[in-house]
């Protein structure tokens, strides 16, 4: 049987690549193609994307190799945009595949009964959701390979990475990653805001009110399941005048500590002095999904143990609702 007909049989997850820095607007339009191969298309911004197969190959009456030819040919005739597309059994396999294509594009098709092989051979650091630390922690044991860290005990995995991050390691190693391409369109932005009942200047005030924005964002984006690459800080004054401004982290987040050093960047770069504030919003910006953000670990003990407390705060407000601990956690979608 050809790579494309085993293909067919049980690798129905396709990865999409497009170009990076891709305007958003044309992102949008490659999503729409995709729409048109398969009603499942799960967003993955700023400029990927997964699709499920299943019900496509039945429909088109043909392999998956092949809907990742009509999409090239798609995207490069009406959007003069190439796109790297894998296939595999799992979202680990086809996005590990897509990677694995030169640009500007290309299709790599896995078979299931292929998987292990054709992993084996590349380094630790080419498998999806492996970070640059967990990476050099593994090569620093020897294991530098995918089909080593696939022969290591997951137990083993768990000590050198931590109990999730080592877990989910030695699965995808093997090929295992059960998680469904789950339907999701282009996120949009978030927005909380704040009013001051008086003209406020910069100050306690300013800075506790922009505190509990932080907070509000950071409950709202992991309730949702994203991250924000981006904060926009808008200041409103007295007078109908505004002051906007974005900074991008340095890595996607939704977690109080990274957003709060950011926010408070804006706000210094405000320079406010006198000026009279009647208002403010932030906005996280180009979320992804946060189960594609890599899980990287940390020697900072301090910020682990501050990420560990956020959780079970957030634990907290979850049972016994918002009041409880601080900030509300009503928040809106920027349209």
């Amino acid at each position: 049987m050809s790579a494309g007909k085993a293909a067919c049989v049980g690798s129905t997850v396709m990865h999409v690549r497009c170009p990076d820095r891709l305007p958003q607007e044309i992102y949008r339009q490659v999503l729409e193609l995709l729409a048109k191969l398969s009603p499942v298309v799960q967003a993955l911004p700023p400029c990927a994307a997964l699709v499920e197969l299943k019900g496509a190959l039945r429909y088109h009456g043909t392999d998956s190799r092949h809907l990742g030819e009509m999409l090239r040919v798609r995207t490069l005739s009406r959007l003069g945009v190439d796109v790297r597309v894998g296939v595999g059994p799992t979202i680990t396999v086809a996005a590990t595949a897509s990677a694995q294509i030169d640009p500007p594009g290309g299709i790599l098709a896995i078979p299931p009964d292929e998987v292990g092989a054709w992993l084996g051979p590349l380094p630790v650091d080419a498998l999806h959701g492996m970070g640059p630390s967990q990476a050099a922690i593994l090569r620093d044991y020897g294991i530098h390979s995918v089909g080593l860290l696939a022969a290591v005990p997951a137990a083993t995995v768990q000590r050198l990475l931590g109990g999730r991050a080592g877990r989910l390691a030695a699965d995808r190693a093997r090929g295992i990653d059960p998680r469904p391409v789950v339907p999701r369109a282009l996120p949009e932005s978030v927005t909380v805001r704040r009013a001051f009942p008086r003209h406020a200047l910069d100050g306690a005030e300013v800075r506790a009110a922009l505190l509990e924005l932080v907070v509000r964002l950071g409950v709202g984006l992991r309730r949702r399941g994203q991250a924000a690459r981006a904060l926009t800080l808008v200041l409103r004054f007295a007078g109908v005048s505004r002051w906007e401004k974005t900074r991008r982290l340095a890595e996607p987040s939704a977690h109080d500590d990274d957003l709060r050093a950011v926010a408070y960047q804006l706000m210094d770069a405000a320079g406010l002095q006198r000026g009279r504030l009647t208002g403010m919003a932030l906005r996280g910006e180009d979320l992804v999904d946060a189960d594609q953000v890599a899980q990287q670990i940390s020697l900072d003990d301090a910020r682990e143990a501050r990420l560990v407390a956020e959780a079970a705060v957030d634990r907290v407000r979850d049972k016994y609702g918002p009041a409880i601990i601080g900030p509300a956690t009503t928040f809106r979608r920027a349209s």
